[in-house]
């Protein structure tokens, strides 16, 4: 006896179908589960025997065996719970259902036969649609997640017999549906705003340049001069997600697990800001079955790192490749696995281990050399893909008791759009270039053009500001953002003046030029 019920895997952050093969004879009774299943789903055999049992049907006393084919691809998880045990009612000729093969089925059984929510459901969902099933059945909890993917039925169900019964007369049952425009539209409001800061203008000009042209800016400062402040409210004035970028988001945060139930679709640029203390792995991904991991989590969005110097110099050299490609690349013996990372980088540092080495109030206690090995910790080619260092002063204690709101987020990212609007005009042309921060030299000599005064204040600037030759290109991509700002064609030795001061670290005070 025979039977094969449609289930998905996911493989990175795409799905792939996987045909349960069910075969049973009578034969001194066993339950053997092939097709390269790691421990959660060998372990669905104790949960299927008794889900099976708990719904009133009876288990076969015979030679199961259970084939998750292709067979060369790992299986991970507990989705395949409930079609194994459809798969063997099946082929036991206790159910008799002839659209099975209509179907993609997942859903992990509790010992009662319930249902429980499984990760990875949008990037199956897609799957399902593109590969022309009229639906997917799968537990209560995942049904809002599944129903963004238009065209396709999803029908929930909250037990092993609900999901029979669906099969046996769909028309009973109506097809889970969500108002994706709704969602947006309810979305777009974040608890925090730019207003709420006080003070600090010069730093929230620099953050809307570094939203505007996609640039990863470093924040030095000392204690409490607001720097996480800021960061967090970075995602605020970034453009609005689209329907595409919400999607991909999505499908990160799903197959990690990381997705609320009760949101079905990520309608903000997410923030990221993990502890100084993570690993490598956690931060770029990986492990024996590669997962995503943080920059892949930021995924158009905001990546923030705090206390930059503070984290382990192979974590941060790890930073590199997601920086340059926007995507991660993790290579097994079996399997080669692409993450997207296209994330902005705000990242915030003490200017001296003590923190005070340029606040003027107060006195710094470390020594030059102090200063010079803490500084050493950002190596070059990461600061190489940082075009925007600012230095953020203590808060004035006047500034503190102002009673005035500043400048909304509301108001700086109608600006940003306008200026990434511009910029996608430009690069349309160019696959891979979607803003200022991306160009490459050859871009940089064609859209960056200057004139002679320009040409005349930069060459004083490198030379007598001490900046070193590695700021040149940053300084035009940098000015190339605030010319689009004003919504000027060409640059304006204004704009290579303002970016010039958006280079902290390449000056000569910090002796790292």
């Amino acid at each position: 006896m025979f039977a094969k019920v449609f289930s998905a895997a996911t493989y990175g952050i795409d799905a792939i179908i996987v045909e349960v093969e069910t075969h049973i004879e009578s034969q001194i009774p066993a339950f053997a589960i092939v097709g390269l299943p790691d421990n959660a789903v060998k372990e669905s055999r104790e949960r299927v025997i008794a889900a099976i049992k708990n719904s009133g049907y009876q288990f076969p006393s015979k030679k199961i065996t259970i084939n998750l084919a292709p067979a060369d691809i790992k299986k991970e998880g507990s989705l395949y719970d409930l079609p194994i045990a459809l798969s063997i009612l099946q082929a036991n000729e206790s159910i008799e259902l002839d659209n099975l093969s209509d179907f993609l089925i997942l859903g992990e059984l509790s010992l009662d036969g319930l249902l429980r929510p499984v990760h990875g459901i949008l990037p199956i969902c897609i799957k399902a649609k593109n590969n022309g099933y009229k639906g997917v059945i799968l537990p209560e909890k995942n049904a809002l997640e599944a129903s963004i993917v238009d065209g396709l039925n999803i029908y929930s169900a909250n037990s092993l017999n609900e999901c029979i019964e669906i099969l046996s007369d769909l028309d009973s049952k109506t097809p889970v549906k969500t108002d994706i425009q709704i969602i947006f539209e309810k979305a777009i409001d974040y608890p925090i705003d730019f207003s709420e800061v006080k003070g600090q203008e010069n730093v929230k000009r620099a953050l809307e340049v570094a939203a505007a042209g996609a640039h990863n800016i470093l924040m030095i400062g000392p204690p409490g001069s607001g720097k996480t402040m800021l960061a967090r409210r970075v995602p605020t004035i970034l453009p609005i997600l689209t329907f595409e970028e919400a999607l991909e988001t999505t499908k990160i945060h799903s197959v990690a697990g990381l997705l609320n139930h009760d949101q079905p679709i990520i309608t903000n640029r997410p923030f990221r800001n993990p502890h100084h203390t993570t690993s490598d792995v956690a931060l770029i991904g990986g492990g024996s079955y590669p997962k995503p991991g943080e920059v892949s989590f930021a995924h158009n969005g905001v990546l923030f790192l705090d206390e930059l110097p503070e984290f382990k110099k192979n974590v941060l050299e790890v930073l590199r490749q997601p920086l340059e490609d926007r995507k991660v690349t993790i290579s097994r013996s079996k399997l080669t696995l692409e993450f997207p990372s296209n994330f902005m980088l705000v990242a915030a540092m003490n200017p001296c281990p003590c923190g005070y080495y340029t606040d003027p109030s107060k006195e710094c206690t470390c020594t030059l050399q102090q200063i010079q090995k803490y500084l050493a910790k950002i190596s070059g080619p990461l600061l190489d893909r940082i075009d925007i260092h600012i230095e953020v002063p203590a808060v004035k204690f006047k500034e503190l008791l102002s009673q005035s709101q500043g400048e909304s987020s509301k108001d700086i990212r109608e600006r940003v759009t306008r200026a990434r609007e511009i910029q996608l005009k430009r690069f349309k042309d160019y696959p891979g270039i979607y803003a200022n921060a991306s160009m490459n030299n050859k871009l940089v000599k064609k859209f960056c053009q200057i004139d002679s005064s320009g040409e005349e204040l930069l060459k004083n600037a490198i030379t007598k500001l001490g900046l070193s030759a590695r700021a040149y290109d940053r300084i035009l991509k940098v000015s190339r953002t605030i010319a689009d700002l004003e919504g000027n064609d060409k640059i304006q030795p204004n704009h290579i003046s303002e970016a010039i001061q958006y280079r902290s670290l390449d000056r000569s005070h910090w002796g790292i030029s």
